[in-house]
């Protein structure tokens, strides 16, 4: 889909359109009822809002390089304004739409039905997802007649991944952007096995790591097990699911014994393969995309100790980074002889990094504050497990696992808008915020 182009990064998303009209309702409907609810007097909110000052500040005081900065038919005012209106619209935007929303509801009732929402989407990336591993996995081409009715429903346009790298995109149009939708689905599908008693609560979980198998995601294969792993923490550590847990664990062992004994060469060569799908150092000089995602990030770390205490400025990075590009990513690299490099293409190259993007752009001070609110949200989130009481557990599980996964995500992603970390800000925060006034009102 392509969009307004003022939207830059945003204008091929069309969740943001839902999301952009649906605020624009929100000023509509404040404006006549004269109320406009904004959580300012979290701390949680005040460290974002230090972030975004940090931001602008630290662009003012590196006004003379700023000025100077020119690529791709880009100066570097017109790059910073571009990237302050991204980050407002996500770190200001959308939380402000999620908490208007969510501020009226107890928090039980926002956790089903996000989670309702949720599971209607998943189901509808499942179905298509499967018609993908049926026709690119098991050759059921006669398929194909079914599965081109899928375009004509909005936003779908449909994509096979056959080429150099087999995989399934699902509705996402490209094999990474599924495996960040499923590190934001995936504690939500968890849930049920909380709150629900039959077997089928296991399902959506099975679902979701079959799609995760078939995808082909390398960077969603190891944080997913992240999170599955401080899941299975989780449930340890919780003495109503330890003994199931344990028990789980034992029968899995054997079943992958058995397994191993019936056809070891099948599973161990599968292994194998994903093993050496993630091995980055292994695959340096054989992938393009990994020459170019760890010769940018090194080029960026260049920036970093270059100026470490206030960084360049928003969205100043790659001006300064264009003289750091080693040798070893750039040769032979046709990315950055077509696009990166290329003075006619306006688009500016990904950093591939939140983190590393922050230190070389806010410096140490705009990273820490980063940071601090990430480690926050995920602190708070554990104490959310482990204060609340069983039936409402696993609306700790979920913000834990989230935050977990959206953060180790951002290890990849140089964008703000990752919209799982943005709603459950807003959730952590509506929980915060009830707890305090109920030990109050004791």
């Amino acid at each position: 889909m392509e969009g307004p182009t003022f939207l830059g990064e945003y204008s091929n998303e069309s969740a943001t359109y839902f999301f952009l009209i649906g605020f624009f309702i929100l000023i509509i409907e404040s404006l006549v009822r004269g109320k406009f609810a904004i959580p300012y007097k979290h701390h949680l909110m005040w460290i974002l809002g230090a972030f975004i000052l940090w931001a602008t500040i630290a662009t003012i005081l590196n006004f003379d390089t700023v000025n100077q900065n020119f690529y791709k038919q880009t100066s570097g005012w017109n790059r910073f304004i571009r990237q302050n209106f991204s980050l407002l619209i996500s770190a200001i935007v959308f939380p402000l739409f999620f908490w208007n929303i969510i501020k009226n509801n107890t928090v039980y009732e926002n956790f089903l039905r996000i989670r309702k929402v949720l599971l209607f989407s998943f189901i509808f990336v499942s179905l298509y997802g499967f018609f993908e591993i049926a026709i690119v996995y098991l050759g059921m081409g006669f398929l194909m007649p079914v599965f081109d009715l899928f375009e004509y429903l909005p936003f779908i346009n449909n994509n096979l991944h056959q080429g150099s790298r087999i995989g399934i995109s699902s509705v996402t149009f490209e094999i990474p952007a599924l495996g960040t939708y499923l590190i934001m689905v995936l504690p939500w599908m968890v849930s049920y096995i909380f709150t629900e008693k039959n077997i089928l609560k296991y399902l959506p979980l099975g679902v979701s790591l079959i799609l995760l198998f078939f995808s082909n995601s390398r960077s969603a294969l190891i944080v997913i097990l992240l999170q599955l792993i401080v899941l299975l923490i989780l449930l340890i550590l919780d003495p109503q699911y330890r003994k199931n847990t344990l028990s789980l664990l034992k029968y899995s062992s054997i079943a992958i014994f058995c397994l191993l004994l019936w056809n070891s060469e099948a599973i161990v060569k599968t292994v194998s393969e994903k093993a050496d799908s993630v091995n980055f150092s292994k695959n340096l000089t054989k992938n393009v995309s990994n020459k170019s995602r760890f010769g940018i990030q090194h080029a960026t770390l260049e920036v970093f100790k270059e100026n470490p205490i206030i960084g360049v400025g928003l969205g100043q990075n790659t001006y300064h980074a264009i003289r750091h590009y080693p040798y070893w990513s750039t040769h032979n690299n046709w990315e950055f002889e077509l696009k990166y490099k290329n003075q006619t293409d306006k688009s500016f190259p990904p950093n591939y990094n939140i983190y590393t993007r922050l230190a070389a752009e806010l410096g140490v001070i705009g990273l820490g504050i980063f940071s601090i609110l990430m480690l926050l949200c995920i602190y708070y989130s554990f104490m959310v497990w482990k204060l609340s009481n069983n039936s409402m557990r696993f609306v700790g599980v979920i913000l834990i696992i989230s935050f977990v996964g959206l953060s180790i995500n951002w290890m990849q992603l140089d964008y703000f808008r990752q919209y799982g970390f943005w709603l459950c800000l807003m959730l952590l925060i509506q929980i915060m915020i009830l707890k305090r006034k109920s030990i109050l009102n004791e």
